[in-house]
């Protein structure tokens, strides 16, 4: 496999990257062709074993269950030193006053259920799903 600088940042990621948004439990959210989780971890555990150490998800992809799917396989598969994850905010992922957009309060409840979920302390790659013309964009950089 080979890997890249992930910008400034000092981290090396393969070129590939796993879209994990097909992962999920087909009942849960708006994408009921996903991958049961007996079904995604043989994917997931290929990946790793072929080199691949990037790993993309998102809050809302099946109700956040690809987050739990993948954050329990990356566990039992890999050290977490060694892969590079990236989730993302803005669509929520439980219908709840304030669990959608990009404002500081959305954003923090975000990265706490998505961290909760993927059975991690951080994730490497925070990113912003949509533009959210309701909240000031300087709120968002600086939450």
């Amino acid at each position: 496999m080979d890997y890249v600088n992930f910008g400034k940042t000092g981290l090396k990621i393969s070129r590939l990257c796993l879209g994990c948004m097909s992962f999920g439990e087909p009942d849960r959210g708006q994408h009921p062709w996903s991958l049961t989780e007996a079904d995604s971890r043989p994917l997931i555990r290929r990946a790793i074993e072929l080199g691949i150490n990037f790993f993309d998800t998102a809050n809302m992809y099946s109700d956040g269950s690809s987050e739990e799917i993948t954050g329990r396989a990356l566990k039992d598969f890999a050290n977490r030193d060694e892969i590079v994850i990236a989730t993302k905010a803005y669509f929520p992922w439980r219908l709840a006053p304030n669990t959608m957009g990009l404002s500081r309060k959305a954003l923090f409840a975000a990265i706490d259920d998505s961290l909760t979920r993927l059975g991690t302390d951080y994730v490497d790659l925070f990113q912003i799903h949509r533009f959210d013309p309701a909240t000031p964009i300087a709120e968002t950089m600086e939450a």
